[in-house]
């Protein structure tokens, strides 16, 4: 990965809030919290801690006074990038070591009324193809991350029923580095300010049961950034497909969480994000006259989790997931867009450290599906057997 771009996204992490993304589409659902350790199942009805802020702003109806969450993971990520033409130079690997950050809190007005403010990173890519690669004329590094800002607000109706939403200020950061032909290397930047909105509701019909269901809206972020660059050998311009990368869709989830017993939760997941309204990108090349598209597809989730309480202060966290491919055909995905089917194994401790607070480690294992290239022709390849290890600490305190 470049300096440029890595000096930039460690300075993010420095002021506590940069994010990454992987999985169903380019949506981050690992955020540094206890959720990671569950593979996010129950996310949107859990409401454990502030992080409920994000997943279900209706939630927070549930925590006792005023809670803050901190939580910090890094990741790796294994992610080769092969070419077909075995003359041309790929990369070992595009991804690496990545830092991010999240921040909530959750303020009781009263019993039925509360207050959130979430800070969190939960969109985007970055890829690093390194200097020697084939293409380093029409892409180096791209990084693409959303940050965003959400003020939330929740109401409990009565025993059983929940209303929550939220307001999205989102920050949108896009750089591409590139070597240009006879002028040295070139790095492209620029950012964005854009809206979006969420909403949640939690049922809870027993003290034994609780669901919860959210919407997250569309965000639309605008960059200026020349795509053009020159294919290897042949120098023709390609267009890179990026303008893809900067909506990101609606998206719907909806939680259960069920105490068994005194020891034992089981927890679960279903959720979509609307990925094929982004499905008519134009990709073009100067010397041979032809248009595509990106064949996108909605997106499914799918998780179940269990929560086990070896003592009052002591619980741990298992989970798996499941995302389909943003792809209808994983034969023709894009290279600036690595993304297919993924699975997610997840597992955690969380540990009450007082009444006031506690601290969680959690580990999470994701395998995706591999990623085959079409193309452009010449720079034709595939990502394979895509991997991502995840490590997070999560700190929560109740004032």
């Amino acid at each position: 990965m470049k300096k440029s771009i890595f000096v930039s996204m460690a300075g993010l992490v420095i002021m506590g809030f940069a994010g990454q993304a992987s999985g169903g589409g380019l949506y981050l659902y690992e955020m540094g919290t206890e959720d990671l350790g569950l593979a996010g199942a129950g996310a949107a009805a859990r409401a454990q801690d502030a992080s409920t802020v994000f997943s279900n702003p209706a939630g927070m109806t549930r925590l006792e006074g005023d809670q803050l969450t901190l939580g910090a993971q890094i990741l790796y990520g294994d992610l080769p990038y092969h070419l077909n033409n075995a003359d041309l130079e790929g990369s070992d690997n595009v991804v690496g070591w990545l830092p991010a950050a999240s921040s909530f809190y959750s303020h009781s007005i009263s019993d039925a009324l509360k207050l959130g403010l979430a800070l969190y990173g939960n969109f985007g890519l970055s890829l690093g193809f390194g200097d020697d690669w084939a293409g380093r004329y029409l892409v180096k590094d791209a990084t693409l991350m959303g940050i965003t800002l959400q003020p939330t607000i929740a109401y409990r109706i009565n025993e059983m029923w929940s209303v929550g939403g939220g307001l999205g200020i989102n920050f949108g950061i896009f750089s591409l580095t590139r070597d240009k032909l006879g002028d040295g290397e070139k790095t492209l930047d620029d950012t964005d300010l854009a809206s979006s909105g969420k909403l949640g509701v939690m049922f809870e019909p027993c003290k034994y049961a609780r669901l919860g269901l959210t919407w997250a809206s569309k965000v639309k972020y605008e960059f200026d950034v020349e795509a053009n660059g020159n294919l290897p050998i042949t120098g023709a311009s390609w267009t890179l497909p990026i303008t893809a990368s900067v909506d990101t869709p609606q998206q719907a989830m909806l939680s259960a969480v069920f105490d068994l017993n005194d020891k034992w939760s089981l927890l679960g997941n279903i959720g979509w994000q609307d990925w094929s309204s982004f499905s008519e990108l134009e990709v073009t090349t100067d010397r041979v006259s032809k248009s595509s598209s990106l064949e996108l597809q909605d997106t499914w989730h799918g998780a179940l989790g269990t929560q086990y309480k070896i003592t009052k202060a002591t619980r741990l966290n298992f989970g798996i997931a499941y995302d389909t491919s943003m792809y209808k055909d994983q034969d023709k995905t894009s290279f600036t867009m690595p993304s297919g089917a993924s699975w997610r194994f997840g597992t955690g401790v969380q540990q009450q450290l007082s009444e006031q607070s506690s601290l969680g480690l959690a580990f999470e294992y994701l395998l995706s599906e591999d990623a085959r290239v079409a193309e452009p022709a010449l720079l034709a390849g595939t990502y394979d057997n895509p991997q991502m290890y995840f490590f997070a600490v999560n700190y929560s305190y109740r004032f």
